[in-house]
């Protein structure tokens, strides 16, 4: 098991601060925060090591302007990889936002800029999406003669629907604003994304692990069951979280009435 002081990375940060929240910041501004092989394999270290060190949120942001401009096209266009090469280049990029999906730590993207083709990827592939104002988001790859590879077939059709993707992917659409919010691109839209993306975490770093680890990789799994499938996982997950410690006490303050109550501020 490798701890995260033990990581080498060069294209992307990685910070933890004394609440168990992880910064993994995308760091190569003068190329976009374009995503060579080299940072996807920087992607797989970190998402492999995070639900084993401790953290208990990410934030995934970048430096400069944009959060992705996507696949290294330059990389791409020089390294004039057979087909059979670029499937397996495109089966780690897999590996790496599986392992950010379904790893059981919840990763909240801070969005600016260009999140497009693969960025649109790697951003769907976070469980919170925090965009700014200046965010925009596109699938350019018909206008490149390419196609996605990073799975913006599952997941970026999951959040926005098979015609909005295959609208984007033709014609070059782009969504920003509150567009971008109400076709499913991301969930908040916010003058300073940082800072809401950090309260969020806080908040989520609050609740006990094992919840978020179920929230955060079993309704993923589940989804991909049938009904009655997922309808078991469902029970037996539950079974699980419901009757851990971190839970009977927390029923034990409601039951006595020191909860925090549920309800609307203001």
């Amino acid at each position: 098991m490798r701890d995260i002081g033990d990581l080498r990375l060069s294209n992307i940060l990685l910070e933890v601060d004394d609440d168990g929240i992880a910064s993994v910041t995308l760091n190569r501004p003068d190329k976009r925060n374009a995503l060579d092989l080299a940072t996807i394999e920087e992607l797989v270290d970190i998402f492999t090591t995070l639900p084993r060190s401790g953290v208990r949120v990410a934030i995934l942001r970048a430096n400069g302007p944009h959060f992705s401009a996507g696949l290294d096209l330059v990389e791409h266009h020089r390294q004039n990889r057979s087909a059979a090469e670029f499937m397996q280049v495109c089966l780690r990029w897999h590996e790496a936002f599986n392992k950010m999906e379904y790893g059981g730590v919840p990763v909240i993207a801070v969005l600016k800029g260009a999140v497009v083709g693969g960025g649109l990827e790697l951003a769907s592939a976070a469980h919170i999406r925090v965009a700014g104002p200046d965010t925009y988001f596109g699938l350019p790859e018909g206008q490149r003669g390419l196609f996605t590879g990073g799975g913006a077939t599952i997941r970026v059709a999951d959040l926005i629907g098979k015609a909005r993707m295959i609208d984007m992917m033709l014609s070059g659409r782009l969504y920003r604003g509150q567009e971008a919010v109400d076709v499913g691109l991301c969930q908040y839209l916010e003058e300073d994304p940082e800072a809401r993306a950090l309260q969020i975490a806080r908040a989520a770093a609050q609740n006990p692990p094992l919840s978020n680890f179920a929230i955060c990789s079993a309704i993923s799994h589940m989804q991909n069951m049938s009904a009655l499938d997922a309808a078991y996982a469902e029970a037996v997950v539950a079974g699980m979280v419901n009757t851990q410690d971190a839970a009977r006490e927390r029923l034990a303050d409601f039951a006595r009435g020191t909860a925090a109550k549920i309800r609307p501020k203001g």
